[in-house]
């Protein structure tokens, strides 16, 4: 588990970190708090998709999971890839995925700030490129990322398998 930052809310400090593997539990209830999540990631007894799944994250340098913390509690997390390519000259991009803030500090200015956070991260690794899906029933999540610069530029389409 590695420091990251703190971001600062009024009347709270907030650490961004690595997330350990203790976290999974509250990692899942965020990603289950949700109205996409709740049928996808409803609470259960098998861990060991979700352990797997850390473990890989955790392993591979591209990757990591990381949650915002405050008084000892996960209240924020997000998925943060980092992916080579080459079109746009080669250029690297980040990929955000499970972008999630628990119910009681959505509103607050704790997701812009993260966000935030992430977009100088990637710039800081040589990026040129922030992107991420939200599902297209999220119209609260459009205009969240809309006022943090995002632009609904392509049609994003999925297979499931």
């Amino acid at each position: 588990m590695r420091h990251l930052a703190y971001l600062e809310l009024p009347g709270l400090e907030i650490e961004v970190r690595d997330a350990a593997r203790a976290d999974l539990p509250t990692l899942l209830e965020l990603l289950a708090d949700d109205q996409r999540g709740a049928t996808r990631d409803a609470p259960t007894e098998d861990w060991a998709p979700y352990l797997a799944a850390f473990e890989a994250i955790e392993r591979d340098p591209a990757h990591r999971l990381l949650v915002c913390g405050a008084a000892g509690q996960v209240i924020a997390m997000l998925q943060l890839s980092l992916i080579p390519g080459l079109s746009r000259r080669g250029a690297r991009r980040v990929q955000l995925e499970a972008v999630r803030t628990h119910a009681d500090y959505r509103g607050r200015g704790l997701g812009k700030k993260f966000l935030q956070w992430c977009i100088g991260y990637a710039r800081s690794q040589g990026c040129s490129l922030v992107q991420l899906t939200t599902d297209k029933s999220r119209a609260e999540a459009h205009r969240f990322y809309a006022e943090l610069g995002f632009k609904a530029s392509h049609e994003g389409m999925k297979l499931q398998l």
